[in-house]
């Protein structure tokens, strides 16, 4: 559930960025709706609405929440100051590479690896394959870093597509093989 939650102001998004621009009226006001102005300007309020939520519900944020709140509010803003899409092309390139660099540091700072320190209560892996698969992440968040950047200033008219299913389906099919790769390390409450 929680992690569906991530992908609220995301999927609000996709569906006001693809919808024919219309204008409507709201408390007597006129707005247009659709396209990515309109889109960039609900996913700041929706992402504004959600991790707040969050926060006074669960009294604190996510460290990861918190880089994502920050990111889609400064890069959004930016947008919609400049009237220029390309600094919400940046958002996410801009979230994965912070997220590499966070795992990367981990590596050197602190007792465990941020992977470690997210699923040591789920499972027990030896601190060498810890380090690897914290690696992995960071390779990783690299790699999709670069690809949404590529795809936002190389295919203009799917981008946002990308950002909302290719990413996800990359993670999944990455989260996969991880699992494949340390499942000979997963030990059951039978063994």
């Amino acid at each position: 559930m929680k992690q569906l939650i991530d992908f609220i102001p995301l999927v609000v998004f996709f569906v006001v960025y693809k919808m024919d621009p219309r204008v409507i009226e709201v408390g007597g006001n006129t707005y247009q709706l659709g396209g990515p102005f309109s889109a960039t300007l609900v996913l700041m309020l929706v992402s504004a609405i959600v991790y707040g939520g969050l926060l006074l519900k669960n009294r604190t944020l996510e460290k990861s929440h918190m880089v994502t709140l920050v990111a889609v509010l400064g890069f959004g803003g930016m947008t919609l100051a400049f009237h220029d899409v390309a600094f919400l092309k940046w958002k996410a390139p801009i979230v994965n590479w912070v997220f590499a660099a966070a795992f990367l540091g981990s590596q050197f700072i602190g007792q465990k690896p941020l992977i470690q320190r997210m699923l040591d209560h789920a499972l027990t892996l030896p601190d060498e394959i810890w380090r690897r698969v914290n690696m992995s992440w960071v390779v990783f968040f690299i790699f999709l870093g670069a690809a949404n950047l590529y795809v936002a200033f190389s295919f203009h008219d799917i981008w946002v597509d990308f950002k909302v299913f290719g990413s996800l389906i990359l993670t999944f099919i990455f989260v996969i093989i991880q699992l494949l790769s340390i499942s000979r390390y997963i030990r059951t409450e039978e063994k």
